[in-house]
């Protein structure tokens, strides 16, 4: 990334993200061209850590919306901490429903039960799957495990 100015397929690559995600980006305002080259977009390239940031939100979660609350058009970054912990917390009991969810599934996997539907274990999932706890799974009361 020698150049200052980078095309539209430049910043695909060092980016990562396809050219359709870089031409919604910036319809969504998360991301500014600076001209063009014919038909090709062209950004400073500065736009690679500015996608970098994004990428890194939308792992942890954040929607476009709250990552364009982030994102000064000047090129500013405005991270709100309490909202990085609010999202850290979020992750927590998402990490805690999962790894309930894959304990159940890998008893159930091994339970010495005639039917899946005798494991105390089992029925006990298919309850909080209806009440809607345990997000990460099924909500379908015909779950085939």
């Amino acid at each position: 990334m020698s150049t200052e100015i980078l095309d539209i397929g430049e910043v695909s690559k060092f980016a990562k993200l396809p050219v359709s995600t870089l031409r919604y980006y910036e319809e969504k305002g998360l991301i500014q061209s600076i001209g063009r080259r014919g038909l090709r977009r062209l950004f400073d390239v500065q736009v690679v850590e500015r996608l970098a940031l994004i990428t890194l939100a939308r792992k942890a979660h954040f929607s476009l919306e709250e990552i364009s609350t982030m994102l000064g058009t000047d090129g500013s970054v405005h991270i709100n901490r309490n909202k990085l912990r609010d999202k850290a917390d979020a992750l927590d009991q998402t990490i805690r429903q999962l790894t309930t969810l894959r304990n159940g599934l890998n008893h159930i996997a091994e339970c010495r039960a005639p039917s899946h539907l005798e494991c105390p274990k089992f029925r006990r999932l298919m309850r909080l799957a209806g009440k809607g706890k345990g997000d990460a799974g099924p909500k379908n009361p015909s779950i085939n495990l």
